[in-house]
């Protein structure tokens, strides 16, 4: 195949595909850059009109084989996205720049690593950014953002020229642990007593089930939609998915869906939702209708690590900041996102904001890393 073959394109969904065309460009680990989840929020209107996400793949194909693509959104805003440019955008218009529209290399909502660029020939990569940045000069947008990068894809946006922005998230880490006391035996003793009595006093008078694929009953989406409504109107003032995207998700998704629900009786009043990856488990939205002391760090950490456990994952990725987590047996991980400026001036700023800002990252990771809870020596 030359490369008069090979066409480079914007798409206008990832749904003009089909499952087995999209799904052939990754290994399956991570369910978020899935045919089935993507499509998902695109069929709910999760994304697309009105929402300031867009759906804009850009893909390279040769006929009708698809060989690489970006998922990519147009943004009209930076919501969402848990790598906050929001100061950027400030600072670009006061100088009389326009910053949005803008260009999104993410899976939309969701603060979790995975790959960026899906290709299995990885000489594409440099083509296919290059497109990106030729797309956004001839559309005037003033940049291109790719955030949450899987670890071994970062060396194509360094050889490509972008900045790089450094952060950390604290994920879980299984060290061959059979249970959940398996774990805690690595922890100093005061930390262990600590997180024992803080899983009792969540978990009294309660009953914990985890549901996965057909498991998974209308009533229980319906139980699910209140409580993430409650934490989306606290946190961001609205959901970001719609009612119809958990259904959507259930269905394509199957089992590759764990619904962690507590029960008082036989009333659901709080519930955790996460994602089965290859290796990691993913956790991302959760609510409750009371409030009980300690429940939110036994469905959405204690309960994770038993689940991950159980399943033979290797980590659990438990979503954007939360330094309270790092009590709680999650270690500082760095986490990457790359940025191409269109202004010159512009990078030159926002390049020497993020050196300074590295070192701060690098500083508060070394003294994380220096903090947590497992025994020393």
């Amino acid at each position: 195949m030359s490369a008069a073959d090979l066409v480079a394109r914007m798409a206008g969904s990832v749904g003009e595909f089909s499952a087995e065309q999209w799904d052939s460009l990754t290994d399956g680990d991570n369910p978020f850059v899935s045919h089935a989840f993507l499509t998902a929020l695109e069929d709910s209107g999760s994304v697309g009109d009105g929402t300031g996400w867009q759906p804009a793949p850009l893909v390279v194909e040769a006929g009708d084989q698809l060989l690489a693509a970006l998922p990519a959104y147009l943004k009209g805003h930076s919501q969402g996205e848990y790598v906050f440019d929001h100061g950027w955008a400030d600072a670009y218009e006061r100088a009389g720049g326009r910053y949005y529209p803008k260009l999104q290399i993410a899976v939309p909502f969701t603060p979790a690593t995975g790959p960026r660029v899906l290709t299995y020939n990885r000489d594409l990569a440099a083509p296919l950014l290059g497109v990106a940045e030729k797309f956004a000069e001839a559309n005037h947008l003033s940049s291109i953002h790719a955030t949450f990068l899987q670890p071994d894809q970062l060396p194509l946006f360094e050889d490509a020229g972008w900045l790089i922005r450094h952060d950390i998230q604290y994920h879980w880490e299984n060290r061959g642990y059979g249970n959940f006391e398996a774990f805690l035996d690595e922890l100093a003793s005061r930390k262990r007593k600590a997180i024992r009595k803080e899983r009792a006093a969540a978990r009294e008078g309660l009953e914990f089930r985890h549901l996965r694929g057909a498991d998974i009953r209308q009533e229980h989406w319906d139980a699910f939609w209140e409580f993430y409504q409650d934490t989306g109107a606290r946190k961001w003032g609205q959901p970001y998915l719609t009612r119809e995207a958990f259904d959507l998700i259930g269905q394509r998704l199957g089992d590759r869906v764990l619904l962690m629900l507590a029960f008082d009786g036989a009333r659901p009043i709080a519930g955790a939702l996460n994602f089965i990856g290859g290796t990691t488990l993913y956790g991302r939205y959760w609510g409750c209708n009371e409030n009980r002391r300690f429940l939110h760090f036994e469905l959405c950490y204690y309960q994770a690590i038993d689940a991950a456990i159980a399943l033979g994952l290797q980590r659990v990725e438990a979503g954007a900041q939360g330094q309270h987590k790092l009590a709680r047996g999650y270690e500082p991980v760095a986490t990457t996102s790359a940025h191409w400026i269109a202004d010159p001036g512009f990078r030159e700023a926002v390049a020497d904001y993020l050196e300074r800002e590295k070192a701060g990252i690098a500083h508060d990771r070394q003294w994380l890393g220096e903090h947590t809870p497992f025994r020393k020596g």
